[in-house]
């Protein structure tokens, strides 16, 4: 039984894919890496995080340039942003069931509120925002001290392969969704504990692994 969960934003909680889309091949140009055919994309959401960069000839050091900007175009494109339908009332749900709400995101704080709006904002105790590209574990773990919940009582649920390594590292389970960038494909081999295929369907698992005060689970 979890009490707390880590989520993802983008792709998990955020339909970003759109956005993230027709961005990339404009971060190629300004940062010259190698721009993606419409006719690739499908392959590159079969492979994992560290296979992507090295297919578009993104070295390392290039990361913290290439993601600033994204944070600042992902700030100017919020309006255009929403969350997958059902991720407001579940996040509703979950709080008034008392499980701890965390968002660790490469994308900053101030999007992500934006995006989630008051409301759903509301129900989130803790924000990790602005992390590297890699550096989620990091996050996680600052969300577990803040929190004071095991890492055995945690888990941190995204869409990419980085996200299933960042929960492994921390020591946390890993959840995987399957509606966001990386195909089901791509988490072969990573072992996450749980995939989703649809918000209801991840809505329903944390709700059940935190029943409500005095609530049965049968």
């Amino acid at each position: 039984m979890y009490r707390l969960v880590i989520f993802d934003f983008d792709g998990t909680l955020a339909d970003s894919a759109a956005w993230f889309l027709e961005t990339l091949n404009q971060m190629a140009e300004r940062y010259r890496f190698r721009k993606v055919a419409p006719d690739e994309i499908e392959d590159l959401r079969g492979q994992g995080s560290r296979d992507v960069l090295r297919r578009l000839h993104i070295p390392l050091w290039k990361l913290p340039l290439i993601a600033r900007r994204m944070r600042h175009l992902s700030m100017e494109a919020a309006s255009r942003i929403v969350l997958f339908p059902g991720v407001e009332t579940m996040l509703k749900n979950l709080s008034e069931r008392d499980m701890r709400i965390a968002v660790a995101s490469s994308n900053a704080e101030a999007t992500i509120r934006r995006i989630i709006g008051a409301r759903g904002a509301a129900s989130v105790d803790y924000f990790e925002c602005g992390s590297s590209l890699f550096g989620k574990a990091r996050r996680i773990r600052r969300i577990l001290k803040r929190s004071g919940v095991p890492a055995a009582e945690a888990i941190f649920v995204g869409d990419e392969t980085r996200d299933i390594e960042a929960a492994h590292r921390a020591g946390v389970a890993a959840g995987a969704v399957l509606w966001g960038y990386a195909r089901p494909a791509a988490f072969a081999g990573l072992e996450p504990a749980v995939t989703f295929a649809t918000v209801e369907e991840m809505a329903g698992f944390l709700a059940r692994s935190r029943p409500r005060s005095g609530a049965s689970l049968f």
